[in-house]
């Protein structure tokens, strides 16, 4: 049985759904203050954008770009149970989804690395937020404040137009701060040996190179996770072609689900609990993509993993490797002894 010592896990990671107003509007319902917001319009095209504490309000950057960040009429405020919108990402009529992450609720200076940071982590749920500036000098470090080695860590310069180069641990078994993928691109995994992550990952700090992920006098944010037993996980999976697609084991009832062919040139594929919320609609989004949402449904969310339910490229492609991104609903056994019911 998988354990956690996180019992409930919106206390750290929710998803909701709002209407557009038109107006000022505060959106209620994550059940605490989040430092990092990512939005997405489900009914009409639109950006994925993310807003976080750290940067601070009306800091707009958009995930399905290159773009640099943006001031914005967006995020006006962090509140105890949302923030509050003014205009921008509330279109009246239009509905929305909203993933929400929490930090510390604050920012540290960070000196661990050889370049200072600004971080918000939370330890307890592995999540951090690190802004920083790259000297370009050379392989280098940036401290990130989890106390244990990160499994993904996605950055974008907010100073200038740039990819969203990601990290992830299983793009390759021996040297995985050598390879990258896109958060706004179709590409599969690339190379940029000797590594886009600089010295890889630590438990302290994250690797930054001076290949294509980072250059002199630019500003840096870094969104890094820790795989939490029972809360999240980061792992790969190999597609097998059929419509009775892969059992991905996680611990937990998913709440939230990314997946990314690094095989091949097809897109990012997101899906929650939230949209709409029973298998087998499990609506999708695509990160790398301003479309509407689409009814199409890929995967099944069960009591202690997600199944592949396509032969689509995008997820279940024959031979080719996926990485995936997923946060709990709810552990399949918490310490509290109360098991996760499948849906």
């Amino acid at each position: 049985m998988a354990y956690t010592t996180i019992n409930k896990s919106s206390d750290y990671f929710n998803t909701i759904t709002y209407t557009g107003n038109g107006s000022t509007q505060s959106i209620t319902g994550v059940g605490f203050q989040p430092d990092w917001i990512w939005n997405k319009t489900r009914s009409s095209t639109g950006n994925h954008v993310t807003f976080d504490a750290v940067r601070g309000t009306l800091k707009r950057l958009k995930v399905s770009t290159t773009d640099a960040e943006t001031n914005s009429s967006s995020v006006t405020s962090f509140d105890n149970d949302g923030y509050t919108l003014a205009g921008e990402q509330n279109t009246n009529g239009v509905t929305y989804a909203s993933w929400n992450w929490l930090g510390a609720n604050g920012t540290t200076a960070n000196t661990d690395g050889s370049i200072s940071s600004t971080v918000s982590a939370n330890t307890t749920s592995g999540f951090s937020i690190v802004k920083f500036t790259a000297s370009g000098s050379g392989d280098e470090t940036v401290g990130h404040g989890l106390g244990v080695k990160p499994k993904m860590v996605i950055t974008k310069s907010t100073s200038t137009t740039n990819p969203w180069n990601t990290y992830n641990e299983n793009l390759n078994s021996s040297a995985p701060e050598d390879y990258y993928v896109a958060l706004n691109s179709t590409n599969g995994s690339s190379n940029d040996s000797p590594g886009v992550f600089g010295a890889g990952m630590t438990s302290s700090t994250i690797g930054v190179g001076v290949g294509i992920g980072f250059t002199s006098g630019e500003d840096y944010i870094a969104y890094c996770f820790a795989e939490k037993k029972g809360f999240s996980k980061f792992g790969s999976y190999t597609g097998n072609g059929s419509a009775d697609g892969s059992f991905i084991y996680t611990g937990f009832k998913p709440a939230f689900v990314i997946q990314k062919n690094t095989s091949a040139t097809q897109g990012w594929q997101l899906q929650d609990n939230k949209r709409l919320g029973y298998n087998p609609n499990n609506y999708l989004l695509q990160p790398h993509d301003s479309a509407a949402e689409s009814a199409l449904q890929r995967i099944d969310l069960l009591s202690n993993g997600f199944k592949v339910r396509t032969t689509d490229a995008g997820q279940n492609a024959s031979g080719n490797n996926y990485i995936y991104m997923t946060f709990a609903e709810a552990p399949l056994v918490g310490t509290n002894g109360v098991t996760a019911k499948a849906r």
